[in-house]
């Protein structure tokens, strides 16, 4: 399993196990654990064309509605490396050389075509931007890509412009700064306070039983990858006399980079980001808790709070170390303000 806390794989088969308590149609249950990637639309006619089997028995019938405990495969028909083409969509740049590009991403972008993305995505900007300059190593869709971040995660990222800077840079990014000056550090708003302000979670992480959903696991579990965050309380909104608090602005720094591993390791520790539906969820009443505007802002929060501020590298030509800084976006400033009354 790659070291990359964000990056995508592509597979032809998808399993899912229904979870205790699910109610609902067979592709509205298929779109919602594909994530953002897939339709509705395109689950339906992945369905109608008979890609779906339920206990290894095709089901034609989107409609049909799925039962706890039932195990569902999604047969994905092979996909064509269609050559992504450049739009004109806005990005922050930090930094432009002839080596890499530095941008300051924003929520609701996708980083690279994939099923039910075809455009719309940092690549087609990427594109547009930097013409035929990007790096070919990561393949037709992902070219130049080295580490992603979710679609709707903000922050600093970087991007190869050629082949030679896009090796330099993975190196050291699955080196994660043990021998070389790599750091990356998220803020993310999680509910309440961890007891204490500064601490390390050792936590091994792993597909959850869902398949959908990643999950702290025993060290012993054939799919548990060893997952550690560090993370530094750095403001408390709704402090009480006894150290508790409604929420607090925590930054995380990875030892490690696993999938959704920021948030998986603050859930686990009972402070799931705010705004975070897939491991946060029964948190959502907390929002009943809090004064207006900070209760109302909270509700419509669309994304999980997680921003990534900084990223230090080493130029892949100079040699030259790095630094990239991105302030909190205007949603989790908002939240912050708002939190402080």
């Amino acid at each position: 399993m790659t070291d990359d806390p964000f990056k995508q794989t592509q597979a032809d088969r998808k399993d899912f196990l229904v979870p205790e308590g699910t109610k609902e149609r067979l592709d509205a249950f298929i779109a919602r654990a594909m994530g953002d990637g897939v339709s509705r639309t395109r689950v339906k006619a992945l369905i109608n064309a008979g890609a779906v089997s339920i206990a290894g028995k095709p089901v034609t019938e989107p409609s049909r509605k799925v039962r706890p405990g039932e195990a569902i495969t999604l047969i994905m028909p092979e996909i064509e490396d269609a050559e992504p083409e450049g739009e004109d969509i806005p990005l922050e740049i930090l930094h432009e050389d002839d080596d890499i590009i530095v941008i300051n991403k924003q929520a609701g972008l996708v980083v690279h075509p994939g099923a039910g993305n075809w455009t719309g995505t940092l690549v087609n900007a990427l594109i547009h931007h930097c013409g035929d300059s990007l790096s070919g190593i990561g393949g037709v869709r992902r070219p130049g890509i080295v580490h992603r971040l979710d679609k709707d995660t903000t922050g600093v990222m970087v991007v190869a412009k050629n082949d030679a800077a896009h090796h330099a840079l993975a190196a050291q990014f699955a080196d994660h700064g043990r021998t070389g000056p790599l750091q990356r550090a998220y803020k993310a708003l999680i509910w309440g306070r961890p007891r204490m302000l500064q601490g390390t979670i050792d936590a091994p992480l792993g597909r959850a039983p869902d398949r959908i959903r990643r999950a702290v696991k025993p060290a012993d579990s054939a799919d548990a990858d060893f997952a550690i965050t560090h993370y530094t309380v750095e403001r408390r909104f709704g402090e009480k006399q006894d150290g508790s608090a409604l929420a607090s602005l925590v930054e995380c720094r990875l030892e490690t980079g696993r999938t959704h591993q920021i948030r998986v390791h603050m859930a686990h520790i009972g402070h799931p980001l705010i705004g975070d539906n897939m491991y946060g969820a029964g948190f959502k009443t907390k929002a009943n808790l809090l004064q207006e505007p900070a209760a109302s802002l909270v509700r419509a929060f669309p994304r999980q709070a997680l921003h990534a501020a900084l990223l230090v590298i080493e130029h892949p030509t100079s040699g030259a170390e790095m630094h990239f800084e991105a302030p909190l976006p205007a949603d989790m400033a908002a939240l912050c303000a708002a939190f402080e009354g």
